[in-house]
């Protein structure tokens, strides 16, 4: 994934992403810390092992790109949110996610919450 919406973002941020916007979304798996923490529609999953789970789960649930449209937070913060335009074969077919990670001091995702955008208005 070439977004330059993505270049202030931490490494494993951006990684993830172009996995997640791929056919290897299990390979991001190593990206997150051992304890790492992800909700996910309302759900959490906890630790690598959920975490390659719900990877796994997603990976095979719907067709979807993905694209990045607006970060909050920079490469030396270790928060960062990043809004981005989902689009596929899912019921409604275009959502808008924000992608809110933390890392921990190794720069790993220690936790990553998903959740639609709600406007205002």
């Amino acid at each position: 994934m070439t977004n330059s919406v993505l270049d202030r973002c931490p490494d494993a941020v951006r990684a993830y992403l172009a996995l997640a916007a791929g056919e290897g979304r299990t390979a991001a798996t190593p990206l997150f810390a051992e304890n790492a923490h992800v909700t996910d529609d309302g759900v959490d999953y906890r630790g690598r092992v959920e975490v390659r789970a719900w990877l796994d789960r997603v990976a095979g649930e719907f067709s979807y790109t993905t694209t990045p449209v607006a970060v909050d937070g920079d490469a030396d913060s270790d928060r960062v949110s990043v809004r981005c335009r989902i689009e596929g074969n899912f019921p409604g077919g275009v959502v808008d996610l924000d992608y809110g990670f933390r890392l921990d001091s190794a720069g790993l995702l220690a936790s990553l919450v998903i959740a639609p955008v709600v406007y205002q208005g």
